[in-house]
């Protein structure tokens, strides 16, 4: 079935849009959970809960594009998840490495509440990944959107590890002063 068809099915609040997501879309939603908590059935928890989210969202909202609408959803829900998890037993993730890598190139918090709303950061980083080169840029989008491993990424594109791991860093100096370039001070 199409995302047309199946956002359609949202609106007019039927099922089956429901088992039609979760037919045409579970797999890579259930991915996306997998790399960001690491279990299996937590995993399955987000993607399932991913389903009420959109079921809760639509509408009002009609997704341009359900495979992203849908990976925001689990995303956020895995990393809600992940925030709680580590709460519990203060543990680090494996989450927690390709997120610490990107602290150093975004500014903190308190930045943002000093004037620099987070949609104005989020329009800035889309248009410096729309100028990168599209290997860069989906090195840059796996490591940090999907929080693949290195060795996952170099084995997905064919790339040697240390060429990914320079490619990463290369690309967050570049982030970095692109966001200097912007008066953004990290």
């Amino acid at each position: 079935m199409d995302d047309e068809r199946i956002v359609g099915l949202y609106w007019e609040r039927d099922e089956a849009a429901i088992s039609e997501s979760e037919k045409k879309y579970g797999a890579y939603c259930f991915s996306i959970a997998k790399n960001l908590l690491g279990s299996g059935a937590d995993a399955e928890e987000c993607v399932s809960d991913t389903w009420l989210g959109a079921w809760n969202a639509m509408p009002p909202h009609r997704p341009r594009y359900l495979p992203s609408f849908l990976g925001k959803i689990t995303r956020r829900l895995s990393l809600k998840k992940l925030r709680e998890r580590n709460a519990q037993k203060r543990g680090g993730g494996s989450a927690a490495i390709p997120l610490s890598e990107l602290e150093e190139c975004l500014p903190s918090g308190s930045a943002i509440d000093e004037g620099l709303e987070a949609e104005a950061l989020a329009q800035i980083i889309n248009a410096f990944l729309d100028g990168l080169p599209v290997d860069e840029r989906r090195i840059f989008i796996r490591r940090y959107w999907y929080l693949d491993s290195v060795g996952d990424i170099a084995s997905r594109f064919g790339f040697t590890q240390s060429k990914v791991k320079m490619t990463l860093k290369r690309t967050r100096d570049r982030l970095r002063a692109c966001l200097r370039s912007e008066d953004i001070w990290v």
